[in-house]
């Protein structure tokens, strides 16, 4: 039986290569994932996948050179996600978000990080822009919660607040409910969120409070897990945010996710 060391150095020999098969190549992408928490935090995890952002633009060329260097390649879901893989390591390949709202734009690359991972030299996701990714995780089997309450421990008076802001737009409310959580988790720190931001979500609060909601037929809860909201689409019921005019995503593409994501978490 292979020691976990042993495995370990394999999925870095592998993770290595597609850095290795990119920088050759030159297509722009960002290390995110675990690689990119280490970087930020410190706090290092054992993972079977490398996470590699890149513009939905540059993406096809992207997969081109991971096949060509050997990597077996499948677009999995159109409007998000292709992976690369070499036995049971995968780099992940993202554009855009499972729910459509976090698209990778110049912004992630102008904001981007100097590191360095399985020593070659690279640019990381921004903190900013993994905290918006992450911030919608919220399934019954994975919550990125804790990863958002690590990398404010360590960033949170680095953050650009106001690009936050304006990244989240209409969805502030799942920011709120991060720092709020931040706060509750690390008491020591929660006086290191600038006092302009909550005073901005107090007032935001307010006004909720003294006006009608606009939008009384959808549910948003789609936009935090695949699966979780699924009972409130029955016919009748609640209208789906992934969907126009609220969101990006198409039936065909939400159907398929479904399907697929339903299947693996059936899977023996």
């Amino acid at each position: 039986m292979q020691s976990n060391g042993m495995l370990e150095d394999r999925a870095h020999d592998v993770y290595r290569q597609a850095l290795a098969t990119l920088e050759a190549c030159g297509v722009p992408f960002l290390v995110g994932g675990a690689f990119a928490l280490e970087s930020y935090t410190g706090l290092v995890r054992r993972t079977k996948d490398l996470d590699l952002f890149v513009r939905s633009a540059d993406r096809h060329r992207l997969m081109d050179a991971l096949g060509r260097a050997g990597f077996q390649t499948e677009w999995r879901f159109t409007h998000w996600l292709g992976k690369a893989w070499q036995g049971e390591y995968s780099v992940d390949v993202i554009f855009n978000s499972g729910n459509g709202l976090c698209v990778v734009d110049d912004l992630w690359f102008e904001h981007a990080m100097p590191s360095v991972v399985l020593g070659h030299s690279v640019k990381v996701v921004p903190a900013e822009e993994m905290l918006w990714s992450k911030a919608f995780v919220m399934e019954r089997h994975r919550y990125d919660g804790g990863d958002i309450a690590h990398l404010l421990r360590a960033r949170v008076h680095l953050m650009d607040w106001a690009r936050l802001l304006r990244r989240f737009n209409v969805h502030w409310r799942v920011l709120f409910s991060h720092v709020l959580l931040f706060g509750y988790i690390y008491p020591a720190h929660r006086l290191r969120v600038p006092e302009w931001f909550m005073q901005e979500m107090l007032r935001r609060i307010t006004l909720d409070m003294q006006s009608l909601p606009s939008d009384p037929r959808v549910c948003q809860g789609t936009l935090l897990s695949w699966s979780q909201y699924l009972v409130d689409m029955d016919p009748g019921g609640y209208e789906d945010a992934r969907h126009p005019p609220r969101g990006s995503l198409t039936w065909a593409e939400t159907r398929h996710m479904t399907q697929v994501l339903t299947q693996e978490m059936n899977a023996p």
